[in-house]
């Protein structure tokens, strides 16, 4: 397909709104031979004199006329949604939508959220809060906050929260009844709660730090959830032990539901990062909420 000669179409119109070939490489900030040549390409490619030049003005031709008086209002319409387009880019209104799992909100997002909706009153937030790694600009969304061991490669991404405690963990009821294991090795002997990624589909692996190396455990899943969530609400009623971080547990260590185990032994998951793609970096909601995650992790 033939590309349109629309750059040749912008100086046809600013002649013919400005009065002369200088006037209007004046206002396009160009020489005048630039327009000239310009002007004399666009005739070319349309195989037709646009504008009767003398000395002094220029006038259109029929032609000329015909193209000026459709061009003319097409290019103002082009104009103003450039101009709706770049106001967009830079509003600090709108919805800003996100994808992000229960983890990441309650790790990374949750602590600026007063501060930043405060800051903030014209933008509102459209949370997708979903344990899978979704396509984010295939599914519309400006932005994710995930785990740096899962995030894709073609990405901007900024870590926004130190490593993550980890924490095992169980209901006071299945401990009184199956004991309390003293080393990682003793989880084998136990009924474990395993979460399955929904995305990969594989079990998140069981790590310990154990005589200064960090070792994976592989424990037998008496129970397997999709969410984190379903593990802890699992082991709440005492089903077994579950693994994860620490943070999304603390109201129910508070309470007394679960209880921490192996503590000597954790290791610090990876931290949290926002993500997005290159053509979202100028997107100026997005650039506020980087801005308040990015001073929280310092």
């Amino acid at each position: 397909m033939e590309r349109l000669p629309t750059h040749g179409i912008e100086v046809f119109l600013t002649i013919v709104r400005e009065g002369s070939m200088r006037a209007a490489a004046d206002a396009l900030g160009v020489g005048a031979p630039a327009v000239t040549l310009q002007l004399k390409s666009l005739e070319d490619r349309l195989g037709i004199a646009l504008l009767h030049r003398t000395t002094r003005s220029v006038e259109l031709t029929d032609a000329g006329k015909v193209l000026y008086d459709a061009a003319a209002p097409a290019h103002r319409d082009l104009a103003y949604a450039i101009k709706k387009t770049v106001e967009m880019a830079q509003s600090t209104t709108g919805t800003l939508r996100l994808s992000l799992s229960r983890g990441a909100y309650i790790a990374a997002l949750a602590p600026i959220l007063d501060a930043f909706l405060a800051a903030q009153p014209g933008i509102n937030l459209d949370i997708s809060w979903n344990e899978e790694l979704v396509d984010i600009v295939r599914q519309g969304f400006h932005g994710g906050i995930r785990m740096g061991d899962v995030l894709t490669q073609d990405m901007i991404a900024l870590r926004i929260t130190p490593p993550i405690k980890s924490a095992f963990f169980a209901a006071p009821s299945y401990l009184q009844t199956h004991g309390v294991p003293k080393r990682p090795r003793d989880l084998l002997e136990h009924q474990c709660i395993r979460h399955r990624h929904p995305t990969s589909g594989n079990l998140r692996e069981w790590w310990v730090h154990e005589d200064g190396q960090d070792i994976r455990i592989d424990p037998p899943a008496r129970m397997t959830f999709d969410s984190a969530a379903g593990v802890i609400q699992a082991a709440r009623d005492g089903h077994g032990i579950g693994w994860s971080m620490r943070v999304t547990m603390e109201d129910h260590l508070k309470t007394g539901d679960l209880e921490l185990l192996l503590e000597p032994y954790v290791k610090d998951l990876p931290p949290f990062y926002i993500y997005y793609p290159e053509q979202n970096k100028r997107v100026e909601c997005l650039r506020l909420l980087v801005n308040f995650l990015k001073a929280q992790s310092k």
